[in-house]
């Protein structure tokens, strides 16, 4: 093989290798920042994780909200119309958080099922849901039922 050649095949080749492991280092890195959708059905059946942080979305189920009286956390109900999850949070929550608006909550799961939010997050207008809750609600029966 001409030299010339060989010297471009060894320089193409390390390219390949250096970014090849830049690829797999940032994979590597980010893969525990991951954190994947589930819609409360999937929860109520198990399918979610209880080791890592995840996002559930859905509707405030109506009357389902409980205050505490001597700290900030709040209990709600979230549902696709298929199934419900029951999420526990303390601290203040967005003004546009009501009974039956759209929701979305970061957390993860405590061994009882219940979903522990860190971050919970409301719809910002009249039209706006985020696509997450409205694929999971569109792919829900009851959701049409409710319509």
């Amino acid at each position: 093989m001409h030299p010339k050649r060989k010297q471009r095949l060894i320089i193409a080749l390390c390219i390949v290798a250096f970014s090849s492991t830049a690829i797999g280092l940032v994979s590597y890195a980010l893969r525990g920042n991951i954190n994947l959708f589930y819609p409360p059905a999937d929860v109520a059946a198990g399918k979610a994780p209880t080791d890592r942080a995840i996002r559930v979305g859905g509707m405030v189920v109506e009357g389902s909200i409980k205050r505490s009286e001597t700290d900030l956390t709040t209990m709600f109900l979230v549902t696709d119309y298929d199934g419900v999850v029951e999420v526990s949070y303390t601290g203040i929550l967005p003004d546009l958080f009501a009974e039956g608006e759209g929701v979305v909550a970061s957390g993860s799961l405590d061994s009882n099922g219940r979903f522990m939010a860190t971050e919970v997050l409301a719809k910002h207008d009249e039209n706006y849901m985020p696509p997450e809750v409205a694929d999971a609600l569109k792919k829900s029966q009851g959701y049409q039922n409710s319509k």
